[in-house]
């Protein structure tokens, strides 16, 4: 039998310690946040930085759970684990809370838990157990399809609760497919779409088709032509061209009111500081006005203040820029690089497949947080509303990513015992 002993000393403690370096920033930084004078105790539970303490707390007994639970578990019991979350997930659209216009919330007394935070790790779990499997193949279509379906129903659920940016996070799982054998092709025909949905508007549609003329012609010239590979850029031409006179409709009938004001926002297209831009502009402020350094500890005028509404949450790097300014956001940043890599660096080490397929989702999902998170904040992307990983306030968020990580701790801590 496994002593403690042996356990603890499989881990790798790299993982460990950049975590507990990312919950102690986030805590320091909710502090900073919410403070009030009345209350300078940052374990005072009666406010946020104190509840934060609980659910820290309450992270590294879950934490402490899952090391000492068996690393088969996770494999075995994975498609158990994603279908009780499905469950969760249809559940709270029946029973649970509507808050800021989502329906995501259970709330059990003072008690709000988000099953959509919960939801990745399990989507994470089926996608290592099902590509890890005998006889997947994701040059073939049926294989693609099985994969995006697993994807699929956590993400619609999700949209279903007006969660939007929540749902958005499951496309980060393209990477892990890409990784996995997925063609190139597809990875480039998704972006090619992105772009060329903001390109129709941001201009002209005709000038957007000529622009697809000249390209199919260039390719034409380039390529050999067969009269195989001609009908395929001809094919691709009018797919491309349907789908430019299709954003317009997309774009109105599909994207709720306050996404489609954002993102005009976002492009230029309006000017709305007192209403879907000013979180964007006060966060611009703040970040701003720290300068190097920051201003220094609990003497950020922003966030004392409150002008960016959310600041402890999906804005606290606000927070972080005002306070500690360019220094201090480059060493949060530094520690998610730092994070993502040793990710990907232990992934590569595993002998188990689904064990790699898991590090690959799990830094997969961080990169999509942190990087749109962040870029919310500078006005980069438009605000999608989802937590800084680690950092954010939050119960199910902490609780969620901490799961998250530490059921990939275990799994690499056991991959000498896969043969």
């Amino acid at each position: 039998m496994r002593t403690g002993t042996y356990i603890l000393k499989n881990i790798d403690w790299w993982l460990v310690l950049l975590y507990i370096m990312l919950v102690l920033t986030g805590w320091v930084n909710i502090y900073a946040a919410v403070y009030d004078e009345s209350h300078k105790s940052i374990v005072d539970l009666s406010q946020n930085y104190g509840k934060q303490m609980l659910w820290i707390v309450t992270s590294v007994v879950l934490a402490l759970i899952i090391l000492i639970t068996d690393a088969k578990f996770f494999s075995n019991f994975s498609f158990v684990i994603y279908l009780l979350m499905i469950g969760a997930l249809i559940g709270v659209l029946i029973f649970g809370k509507e808050i800021a216009g989502s329906r995501s919330w259970f709330q059990i007394g003072s008690f709000s838990l988000q099953p959509a935070e919960f939801a990745k790790f399990a989507t994470n779990l089926a996608m290592a157990k099902y590509l890890s499997g005998l006889n997947i193949n994701l040059q073939k279509f049926k294989s693609v399809l099985k994969a995006l379906t697993i994807l699929a129903i956590p993400a619609g659920l999700i949209f279903l609760q007006n969660d939007t940016g929540s749902a958005l996070v499951y496309s980060a799982f393209i990477f892990v497919l890409y990784r996995e054998g997925l063609p190139g092709g597809i990875l480039i025909l998704g972006v090619s779409v992105i772009v060329l949905f903001v390109l129709t508007l941001l201009f002209n549609k005709l000038i957007i088709i000529g622009v697809l003329v000249l390209s199919a012609i260039f390719l034409i010239y380039l390529i050999r032509r067969t009269i195989g590979n001609i009908l395929v850029i001809i094919i691709f031409f009018f797919m491309a061209s349907g789908f430019v006179f299709s954003v317009d409709y997309a774009f109105e009938n599909i994207l709720e009111h306050h996404h489609r004001t954002r993102i005009n926002v976002l492009l230029g297209l309006e000017t709305d500081l007192h209403g879907a831009g000013y979180n964007v502009h006060q966060s611009l402020i703040a970040i701003g006005s720290g300068g190097i350094t920051g201003k220094g500890f609990l003497k950020g005028t922003q966030t004392k203040y409150n002008f960016v509404p959310e600041q402890s949450t999906d804005f606290i790097f606000c927070t972080i820029g005002e306070e500690w300014g360019f220094a201090g956001g480059t060493f949060v940043i530094l520690l998610f690089i730092a994070l993502l890599v040793r990710i990907i660096i232990t992934a590569e080490r595993q002998r188990s497949k689904f064990s790699r397929i898991y590090g690959y989702g799990l830094a997969s999902i961080l990169l999509f947080h942190f990087t749109v998170n962040i870029a919310m904040t500078l006005g980069l992307f438009p605000v999608i509303g989802i937590p800084l990983p680690f950092i954010s306030y939050g119960g199910s968020s902490l609780w969620a990513f901490t799961i998250l990580l530490f059921i990939y701790i275990k799994l690499d801590s056991n991959r000498m015992n896969v043969l």
